[in-house]
């Protein structure tokens, strides 16, 4: 009996032993693996073509659907990594392929368009084409992918599975990603990772949240019809300009008085047209803007409400109005929400790479919308910003701002961060063979 017990004690020792040994080698392997991808990507060599890359990018900014230098040029780029790639998607998007092509597949994402600002930042490598800016940071997030490409080939035969990358165009509220699903280009796939450059985070940090983490958003553009005339005879036009002033304003009722306090919506008119004089009540007038809720139920109810609100005013103020909500050209955009598993292993990921919990943060939902959540919508998904603030550098301008300057020492981090997470997410799908 005595000896059945000492047997039975070795056996429950041992277990502990083996037991111990899988829970501690992971985040050992997982250490080495980050240091490793991030002394690479900040070689001298590796940083220089980095920069090279993402400073060429800047200087020919492309609005949404036109990145064709872009794509080329990440074309190019993929050809001299000896990567291969189908193209053209959704006009110039491309998803490379990078490992034995098996199952599972993972995708990375970078979206390639800038916007119609005129850059006001006087530097060597100011933007070449008038009125157009990498004023979001899409330029620094093609480098990065590119970055990760670049580490990724170097360790192909070693991917257990396959990792796609994807170069999405029309990011910024053109939809590119619903169109880039549209024609099959991520079927198939097990999840995907983005990055999104904080210029208010500061270098060697990123941050995220589980779940709800960017609001959803449409766009609308109404136009009211009345009857013009003189301005000393109001009586006998139908003024649209009065009607558009109440209509604005009722719209932030829906805000204040028909939405839950602890509710996050918004709606934002952004612009105004009517007139050419200021003693001529003109015909029509238009204006438009954007709505948003971290809901689709929110999404749907303010799209309603904003269409009743501004034709009602109109009727009041006996005029006509059409409300349009673009859904042809500017599809509306769900809330990013992030997977909980796979944020989870991101941010395990970010604290190995980057030195510790301190250094992945956990931040507020926030009101932008992303169009990266077409993709969680059909895959698991996670979204996490990447700092790019640098104080000396007054690197803190906020985004979409003609002044904003990014501190490249964010692209071997974020070009690493990259292929971290996708070695280490197939690490863990992989199957053993029998």
């Amino acid at each position: 009996m005595e000896r059945m017990l000492l047997w039975a004690l070795f056996f429950v020792l041992l277990s502990f032993c083996v037991s111990s040994g899988k829970e501690t080698e992971p985040p050992l392997e997982l250490d080495h693996l980050t240091s490793e991808l991030l002394e690479s990507a900040r070689t001298p060599e590796f940083f220089d073509w980095l920069v090279r890359s993402r400073r060429k990018l800047h200087e020919n900014p492309e609005l949404s659907f036109q990145e064709f230098e872009t794509s080329e040029f990440i074309r190019t780029e993929l050809d001299s990594l000896g990567i291969n790639f189908t193209w053209p998607i959704a006009k110039t998007g491309i998803v490379a392929s990078i490992g034995s092509g098996a199952q599972p597949w993972f995708a990375l994402r970078a979206d390639m368009d800038a916007l119609p600002i005129q850059e006001m930042v006087e530097w060597e490598h100011k933007s070449k084409n008038d009125g157009k800016m990498h004023a979001c940071g899409h330029d620094v997030h093609v480098t990065m992918l590119l970055g990760a490409a670049k580490l990724l080939q170097q360790r192909r035969n070693e991917l257990k599975g396959t990792v796609k990358l994807v170069f999405q165009p029309g990011e910024e509220g053109a939809a590119g990603a619903y169109h880039m699903l549209k024609e099959g280009a991520l079927d198939k796939f097990q999840g995907i990772f983005g990055l999104h450059v904080a210029p208010d985070l500061p270098i060697g940090t990123i941050g995220s949240r589980a779940g709800p983490f960017m609001a959803g958003s449409g766009r609308f553009l109404a136009t009211i019809q009345g009857s013009g005339g003189h301005a000393a005879m109001p009586h006998k036009a139908k003024d649209p300009v009065l009607a558009m002033s109440l209509a604005i304003i009722s719209l932030q009722h829906i805000i204040s008085r028909e939405t839950d306090p602890l509710e996050s919506r918004v709606i934002t008119v952004g612009f105004v047209k009517g007139g050419q004089a200021g003693n001529v009540i003109p015909e029509t007038v238009t204006f438009g803007g954007t709505f948003r809720s971290m809901t689709v139920e929110g999404l749907s109810y303010l799209q309603q409400r904003i269409k009743e609100v501004i034709e009602f005013q109109s009727a009041v103020h006996q005029c006509n109005a059409t409300v349009d909500f673009m859904e042809e050209k500017s599809r509306a955009y769900p809330a990013t929400v992030n997977d909980e598993a796979l944020y989870s292993h991101a941010k395990k990921v970010g604290e190995h790479l980057l030195g510790g919990e301190s250094n992945v943060r956990l931040l507020p939902m926030f009101m932008a919308a992303e169009d990266f959540s077409f993709y969680a919508q059909k895959m698991p998904a996670a979204f996490f910003m990447i700092g790019a603030k640098n104080e000396s550098m007054k690197s803190g301008i906020q985004l979409h701002s003609p002044y904003i300057v990014l501190d490249e020492k964010v692209l071997p981090v974020g070009s690493a961060l990259h292929a971290a997470v996708a070695i280490s997410y197939l690490d863990g799908q992989s199957v053993p063979s029998n």
